[in-house]
């Protein structure tokens, strides 16, 4: 019965070993010739006899390309039996000894970095101006000996570990900037006294005498409370009136250039903010935005990257997974995955394949409502806090103010202590409560636990930044309440949204509530 098997065997796959042989053999014979030396000069001496000069030079020609090709056989077959035979014992010591110093080295540049981390939020706690620290540090410097003094200095500055050339790192433009806070970085004199009321003033006036931008004063503390609420931040409305401006000025003020990361149509995934790794070059590729992420590690300068135009393509789409990471509870756990497995020369603050989203950095995102453009979902809108802007400020006269240094510690700190010094009064409590329970009965929406915790996050720092109670619980349940209106039939809701009016004068007092109604209004043009 396997006659048949093996007679097809024979005819087929011995056809393809016979094949294989005959190639080997093409292989040899073709070494075989190009080695023949004696042969070749046989064939010379028969027929040169005959050659002219023009002969003779072609002859020369010839036999140096063959020349060439044999040289360049061998170092061939050379450099692959090294590479063949480069597991010999020594060359695998040396290696592993490379790679276990460059680990080394990573270590301690990140040892550093979370040292001075938790120095600087030590010295935040403390009420210590960095200058001070400084001086004592200067101080002892100059009454210990001399190697203590080496070893201070290197303590100090975090990054003065051997650099490492991007062209030998697939992170080239990450790999940069490891080399600049290790050999060029020193951190700024923060100023630790400012409040956020004057904080809003300044940047107002400083927007206006240095930028030629002018905004209202209640923007501005829409603006800096938010940045205490949500680390997203959306501006909505029509195009000039200043959407990327204010983070772009922002920036100006305390003097880190904003990041402006222009989304594009095509954006699906989440490549499209981080880059990725190219197999064929064996490269990343970075973006700005990847970059900014990484960079905002090294300082505690508060840092915006803003995305222009993100409703110009599906923000789900590209910018899910930075909005649940923001949810996480503990800062530690905000992480990007960036490749799975680590290399010699990566990054120093890529660990274990993960960068982290560093507590300074903020998101804002401008969106333009048209037809060119996506409906914003809930999920993005939910986790962040929106601001309108849908028109220009007056100009207005001021004294010409200088951009500040500020350290992120210290506006954390700020927020912090505005939650405890000015927490929603209780009153304020109560009618948002009766708020809610009228729109569940008559229009089946509720604030939801997320929104009611931006409202306690939001309205005490609104009132440090120098508003009030009322003010900031107006805007809040405008944009994160009543937004939620849209997704209803407006079109036979006139009447029910003329009593939910007359509602919020009746709880809160008559035309309290400006924002909210004037949002009310909205809608009911947008019904008809």
């Amino acid at each position: 019965m396997l006659d048949n098997f093996f007679r097809y065997f024979y005819e087929d796959i011995g056809r393809i070993f016979q094949a294989i042989w005959e190639v080997l053999l093409s292989v040899l014979n073709f070494f075989n010739y190009l080695l023949n030396f004696p042969m070749r000069v046989k064939l010379i001496k028969e027929h040169s006899p005959d050659f002219g000069t023009m002969d003779w030079i072609l002859l020369l020609i010839t036999h140096l390309i063959l020349l060439a090709l044999t040289i360049w056989i061998i170092v061939m077959l050379i450099k692959l039996f090294r590479h063949v035979f480069r597991f010999r014992v020594p060359v695998k010591k040396h290696d592993e000894v490379v790679r276990q110093v460059r680990q080394l080295q990573r270590d301690l540049i990140r040892a550093n970095y979370e040292k001075d981390k938790l120095l600087s939020l030590k010295v935040a706690e403390l009420g210590i101006k960095p200058e001070e620290v400084m001086m004592d540090s200067l101080y002892e410097e100059k009454t210990e000996e001399q190697s203590d003094s080496t070893a201070l200095s290197t303590n100090r500055n975090t990054f003065q570990s051997p650099c490492v050339d991007p062209a030998d790192s697939r992170f080239f433009r990450l790999t940069s900037v490891d080399n600049y806070y290790k050999t060029e970085y020193r951190p700024p004199v923060y100023d630790y006294q400012i409040t956020l009321a004057e904080f809003c003033e300044r940047f107002r006036n400083y927007a206006a005498s240095e930028l030629g931008l002018y905004y209202e004063i209640d923007l501005i503390r829409f603006f800096i409370a938010a940045l205490g609420t949500s680390r997203i931040v959306i501006l909505q409305g029509i195009s000039g009136t200043g959407k990327t401006s204010l983070p772009y000025a922002f920036g100006k003020f305390v003097q880190k250039d904003t990041t402006v990361v222009s989304v594009q149509p095509s954006w699906r995934e989440r490549t499209e903010l981080y880059g990725y790794f190219n197999e064929f070059t064996k490269t990343y590729t970075e973006t700005d935005f990847l970059r900014a992420v990484y960079e905002a590690n090294y300082y505690r300068d508060p840092h915006m990257v803003i995305l222009d135009e993100m409703n110009i393509a599906r923000v789900e789409y590209y910018f899910a997974e930075i909005l649940s990471i923001l949810e996480m509870p503990l800062e530690s756990e905000w992480n990007i995955d960036l490749v799975t497995a680590m290399w010699d020369n990566d990054p120093c603050l890529i660990k274990g394949g993960k960068l982290s989203i560093a507590n300074n950095l903020w998101f804002v995102g401008t969106i333009n409502n048209d037809d060119s453009t996506f409906a914003v979902a809930d999920k993005v809108y939910d986790r962040a806090i929106p601001i309108d802007l849908d028109s220009r400020a007056e100009a207005f006269e001021c004294e010409k103010t200088n951009p500040i240094y500020i350290s992120t510690d210290h506006i954390n700190a700020m927020f912090a202590e505005a939650k405890k010094k000015y927490p929603i009064s209780q009153e304020t409590l109560d009618k948002l409560e009766l708020v809610n329970e009228y729109l569940i009965k008559n229009f089946r929406l509720a604030f939801g636990n997320r929104v009611m915790k931006q409202i306690r996050d939001f309205v005490p720092c609104y009132i440090a930044c120098g508003g009030t109670e009322i003010e900031a619980t107006d805007f809040i349940v405008a944009k994160k309440v009543l937004r939620k209106f849209e997704s209803l039939s407006l079109g036979f809701m006139r009447d029910e949204l003329n009593r939910f009016s007359n509602y919020l004068d009746k709880v809160f007092g008559k035309n309290a509530m400006k924002i909210s109604k004037e949002y009310i209004e909205s809608l009911k043009k947008n019904a008809n």
